[in-house]
């Protein structure tokens, strides 16, 4: 609403139309993503960042090939640095199931951990993603949180804790989201788990770990993105 002045002097007001609108569609773009953080060598921060956090009791995620290689040594060595205690799942499934995720929920509810890192591929990060809900939420069924219509697709409402991802490669973007995809095996279909609330606290993005990348797994990332 706009006020004009008359040529007799009064005041009056008059509406201002809003600007027209594309057909009767409304438009709008939101990015809900987690706090990234980049540099080269950043991986040597995660010790202080939990123990900012005041984590006591750390799950580390990764897989068998992971452990073995320079991104996992780089978290292992800022753990110790900054004495964070923690417990190490190398389990992870590349490419999840219904099962692999079962089973790192399993490993998740036993050690009550009260922060999380993942370090690695997509895989990794997903399977860390389900470990920190339903160990956050240890009475819920696990299709509760399944999308619709292969499980139920509840909202999340519990509180979750702290998950730093550490991606090794480049092209999934599970650092940034609140998606995890597994392979519902007993129906042989990929689903997953969608909600702003199981995405990580924070992104750590590190080029030193693309060194360690082998060449198809650059190559595969690269399609991961198309």
């Amino acid at each position: 609403m706009g006020v004009t002045q008359t040529s007799q002097g009064d005041l009056c007001k008059c509406i201002i139309p809003e600007r027209a609108t594309l057909g009767n569609t409304d438009y709008a773009f939101e990015m809900a993503i987690s706090n990234i953080r980049y540099g080269e060598g950043v991986t040597k921060e995660i010790g202080m960042d939990l123990q900012n956090l005041g984590a006591r009791r750390v799950c580390l995620m990764t897989d068998r090939n992971l452990s073995q290689l320079p991104p996992v040594n780089a978290v292992l060595n800022s753990l110790a640095k900054y004495g964070i205690n923690f417990q190490m799942y190398d389990n992870v499934r590349v490419e999840p199931t219904d099962q692999s995720f079962l089973d790192a929920i399993e490993f998740a509810k036993k050690g009550e951990f009260d922060a999380y890192v993942a370090v690695g591929g997509g895989s990794v990060i997903d399977t860390c993603k389900a470990a920190n809900l339903y160990a956050s939420s240890p009475t819920s069924d696990f299709l509760d949180y399944v999308n619709a219509p292969i499980g139920k697709g509840k909202p999340v409402t519990v509180p979750l804790k702290p998950h730093i991802a550490v991606p090794t490669t480049a092209g999934t973007g599970s650092e940034t989201t609140g998606v995890a995809i597994f392979d519902f095996k007993e129906l042989k279909v990929k689903t997953g788990i969608a909600s702003r609330a199981i995405k990580p606290t924070l992104g750590i993005i590190d080029p030193l770990h693309t060194l360690s990348m082998p060449e198809r797994i650059v190559a595969n990332s690269g399609f991961d993105v198309l």
